[in-house]
């Protein structure tokens, strides 16, 4: 059975990206793409903004005026636009594929509140290398425990606009709550000045911004003597489009729930 996607952001970076990854996935079908209203580009074919020549969907503005032309909406745009698109979605039962970040935590709770009614597949990283990763953090801070001092880095291109990264806090959080932390209260974003020695609990997080780097991160877990580092570098947005695209099929025959990219790559333990 193919299942329909629609692309919100189509005009950008991921989304042209996304329209790319599904042109070859099979059993997929890309049926409406979504801009800014003010957007130039609204009208445009989006198989020739992604550089795939006409493929008849053209680029609109109005999500209700489309939301009975597809089965799932993959979304990786802002907070307030995935707010708006999932109020909509939630009201026609179409399912959705979360890959924004950035959300406070009023917006994360307005979230949980709107896609209650539907299947939802939200992500930091959609990745497969990055949810591996993630199942290896979670195996070396069991195994290292507390004898080790952990540090998170990460590096992006220069226009994106939240930091540390989604997938850089989410690689915390699997380390926290492997350790039993409160991320919230161990959690330290850069550091400046006379900081006195480091406290063992602690996870550390550095941001770099730059260039045009898709996304690096690194978790340290450094003891006296040896460091273990967990390391994943993405050279293409494409790998990320490829697994939302993936779980876009997936999630078209779930019941409603939220789920994430562990359930679609069956990671999660039994």
């Amino acid at each position: 059975m193919t299942v329909k996607i629609a692309v919100t952001g189509a005009a950008g970076r991921m989304g042209k990206t996304l329209i790319e990854a599904i042109s070859v996935a099979e059993g997929c079908e890309l049926s409406a793409a979504l801009e800014r209203p003010e957007s130039s580009l609204i009208g445009a074919d989006a198989g020739e903004l992604a550089g795939l020549g006409k493929c008849g969907v053209l680029v609109g503005a109005d999500i209700a005026a489309v939301v009975d032309d597809f089965d799932v909406l993959i979304d990786f745009t802002a907070p307030l636009a995935t707010l708006a698109n999932a109020e909509v979605c939630a009201k026609a039962g179409k399912g959705m594929v979360i890959g924004t970040t950035g959300f406070d935590a009023g917006q994360k709770a307005e979230l949980e509140r709107l896609i209650a009614p539907i299947a939802v597949c939200q992500a930091s990283n959609f990745s497969t290398g990055v949810n591996l990763c993630f199942k290896l953090l979670d195996m070396a801070a069991r195994v290292l425990g507390d004898d080790v001092d952990i540090e998170v880095y990460e590096a992006h291109h220069r226009h994106k606009v939240d930091a540390p990264s989604g997938t850089a806090l989410s690689m915390g959080q699997v380390v926290a709550d492997a350790l039993g932390r409160d991320l919230d209260k161990v959690a330290v974003y850069g550091r400046e000045g006379q900081t006195g020695a480091r406290e063992r609990e602690t996870i550390g997080f550095a941001t770099v911004r730059a260039g045009d780097i898709v996304g690096d991160h690194t978790v340290m877990f450094s003891a006296e003597g040896e460091r273990v580092e967990i390391t994943h570098k993405a050279s293409s947005r494409m790998s990320f489009a490829r697994g939302a695209v993936r779980a876009a099929a997936w999630l078209k025959s779930q019941a409603a729930g939220r789920y994430d990219m562990q359930d679609v790559l069956g990671l999660k333990a039994d």
